[in-house]
């Protein structure tokens, strides 16, 4: 596994284009996972002065007087973990009415700001969110991806690969984080996710939210990662607990918030009345998924349904990542019905186009692989652009109406 700690993050080319006609662009993202350092080496050059809210002295001041601390502020700031001062965001906003000038801050956060709408209503309309995700494999290679154009143009050529194999687990077991990818065993890795998570919890949730027994999320976390791509059920994950269903809610709410659980939406249509409405749970990066569930490369190999899984969320994280930087916006469901019909991954481009990803953890591919997308297909009409299975295969090839198996290498090689 590679050691270098840095590693291009290509949505460097996003966060360039908003500053530019914006007053201020927040990157958001799990901790750990590149933003400060993509700030940083990003507003090295340009003139920006750094402030990090992990500083205590720096945090009280700015929540004793939050007015202050932003007009004694350079012309150029990064303002680094901005959630820690939810008192700062309305006298961003009274600066920036008054100067409304483009790239004035760059601010960056370890909870989901689209979670928190006091935070990101109060600088609405001045203000720019991307997302930062842990690495994608395609920056790993540090070669530009092209497969989401490829999946919505149905250009998969007849062609070869290279079986990823043993290559496959133990791509899902190190995860994205560049500081566990820089740990050179496996045991070495396995212990950074787990302290992280620990880390998390304690600091970033006491911030967020006043839980009595913090002991909690961390035993919820690895009963979701041991459901990972499956649907969310709450009442499975309250069972161990002495707490109520609704609690548990809250609890996966707030996990999603410090970006450890993503909840992936059904996707629905008018053509179909018997579409199940229940939400997928994908835990937010592979690596910290396997650390709870004490997995390295060579047991996840050998348990053949719980590696069909995490495959899953592996292809699910990957396809988020690069659709991070994408030119339109790509939004992500899944698609079952209630006669077992099902497309593991649907993906939306700028709400008019629509293509479908079945996963499979197997080496071959058969046409009754291809059933779910054949319902997709039928129940989206015009909108329908490509479906495919991706396998850990050999082989891409077409197997006609816009339906392809293709290997899962595909998604960060040309």
């Amino acid at each position: 596994m590679a050691t270098n700690l840095y590693y291009p993050r290509f949505v460097e080319t996003a966060l360039a284009e908003a500053l530019s006609d914006t007053p201020v662009v927040l990157i958001h993202g799990p901790r750990q996972c590149g933003k400060t350092t993509l700030a940083q080496t990003f507003g090295k050059t340009r003139g920006y002065d750094y402030f990090s809210f992990d500083d205590d002295v720096a945090a009280a001041a700015a929540r004793a007087d939050p007015s202050g601390f932003v007009s004694d502020l350079p012309t150029r700031a990064i303002l680094d973990e901005v959630q820690r001062v939810p008192e700062l965001f309305t006298a961003l906003k009274l600066a920036v009415d008054r100067d409304r000038t483009p790239g004035r801050f760059i601010l960056t956060g370890s909870a989901n700001a689209l979670l928190v709408p006091k935070l990101a209503d109060s600088l609405a309309g001045r203000m720019e969110i991307l997302r930062l995700h842990p690495l994608a494999q395609c920056e790993l290679a540090t070669k530009p991806p092209t497969f989401l154009d490829r999946l919505f143009d149905g250009a998969f050529q007849t062609r070869t690969y290279k079986r990823l194999g043993e290559d496959l687990p133990m791509r899902i077991v190190s995860g994205g984080y560049p500081a566990a990818l820089a740990r050179p065993t496996h045991r070495r890795r396995s212990a950074w996710y787990r302290d992280y998570v620990e880390t998390l919890i304690q600091r970033d949730v006491r911030d967020l939210a006043r839980i009595r027994s913090l002991d909690v999320l961390p035993r919820l976390l690895a009963l979701a990662a041991g459901q990972t791509a499956q649907l969310l059920n709450i009442s499975d994950l309250a069972s161990p607990f002495q707490l109520s269903r609704p609690t548990i809610r809250d609890y996966v709410t707030l996990l999603e918030r410090i970006f450890l659980l993503d909840i992936l939406p059904p996707w629905h249509s008018n053509r179909l009345s018997r579409l199940i409405k229940t939400p997928k749970v994908h835990v937010g990066d592979t690596g910290v998924a396997c650390s709870l569930l004490g997995l390295d490369a060579g047991n996840l190999s050998r348990d053949r349904n719980t590696l069909g899984h995490l495959v899953e969320t592996f292809v699910f994280q990957e396809v988020r990542r690069q659709a991070s930087w994408h030119d339109t916006e790509i939004r992500f469901y899944h698609f079952r019905d209630k006669d077992k019909f099902e497309v593991d991954i649907v993906l939306e481009r700028a709400a008019h186009e629509l293509a479908g990803i079945e996963v499979k953890a197997s080496a071959t591919v058969t046409g009754n692989d291809f059933r779910g997308l054949r319902k997709l297909r039928q129940a989206s009409g015009k909108r329908f652009t490509a479906g495919i299975v991706l396998y850990d295969g050999e082989m891409s090839a077409g197997f006609g109406d816009g339906l392809y198996a293709v290997p899962i290498r595909t998604l960060w090689e040309s």
